[in-house]
């Protein structure tokens, strides 16, 4: 699968998804969600595949937002055809775990790409923000919907309100990175390290914990409950808890196959 403005590599079990624009800081036009939509779908069908990795090129920016030239020539129904929520819905949905790394700005449209990603990890040298109101607009992919259950309802308000920016230390304050690192040389290799904890797990049982987890967030608890009861269910079918279990009991690490 060829893409122009990303790039897909594996290495063993994990993708890396890197948004390849560094001339114009990772801006998402269009294409770019679009190529963004199908690198996530290979990912999902990719049975290889256990972890993906999103991140941006250039270290100046994960991914900037939209790119304001095409946002200025825009027709109002063309807003109706954008894939953005779309694909950030199958990135949120993916059924395996998302790590996003961040080096530099994720603003706007980048930002809400972070949110739809399970983990956030970033350089202290990065901004997130949704500054859109100062282009008399809104979050359009998700941002008013994923960042209030990130932060909350109240700080998700105060940061789409004011279009602040704010710094990576202050972005894990109130829970919107999970971790940061201080240089970039450091950010791939900790989310590896991130991913290659997740891959010592099984991946099954991941993929159900993580399905729970959204269907959760997103209904009422009785309904989430309700989830989480079918997805053990299925995880107490599975060949993985019988090698889990043995393996604990044998006192030896679990090989996972994924069944």
């Amino acid at each position: 699968m060829e893409f122009q403005n990303l790039l897909l590599q594996k290495e063993g079990h994990i993708a890396v998804i890197t948004l390849n624009r560094p001339e114009v800081r990772n801006a998402l036009d269009s294409k770019t969600w679009a190529e963004i939509r199908r690198a996530a779908r290979d990912c999902r069908y990719d049975q290889d595949v256990r972890v993906v990795i999103i991140t941006g090129a250039g270290g100046k920016a994960f991914a900037s937002g939209a790119d304001i030239r095409t946002l200025s020539e825009r027709e109002t129904l063309e807003v109706l055809k954008s894939e953005a929520q779309e694909t950030l819905n199958d990135v949120e949905n993916l059924d395996k775990p998302v790590i996003a790394a961040i080096d530099g700005f994720a603003l706007g449209g980048g930002c809400e790409l972070a949110l739809a990603c399970d983990i956030r990890i970033a350089t202290s040298s990065s901004k997130l923000g949704q500054p859109e109101v100062n282009l008399g607009i809104i979050p359009g992919a998700g941002g008013t919907q994923r960042l209030q259950r990130v932060v909350g309802i109240g700080k998700a308000k105060e940061l789409i309100f004011t279009g602040d920016i704010i710094s990576a230390r202050e972005a894990r304050e109130i829970g919107l990175v999970n971790k940061v690192v201080e240089q970039s040389e450091d950010l791939l290799p900790a989310a590896k390290e991130m991913a290659n904890k997740i891959l010592g797990k099984g991946p099954m049982a991941v993929s159900l914990a993580k399905a729970s987890i959204n269907v959760g967030a997103n209904t009422d608890i009785h309904s989430g409950l309700l989830f989480e009861k079918l997805a053990q269910t299925i995880a107490f079918s599975t060949e993985d808890r019988i090698e889990g279990t043995t393996a604990f009991l044998e006192k030896r690490n679990p090989d996972f196959k994924s069944k």
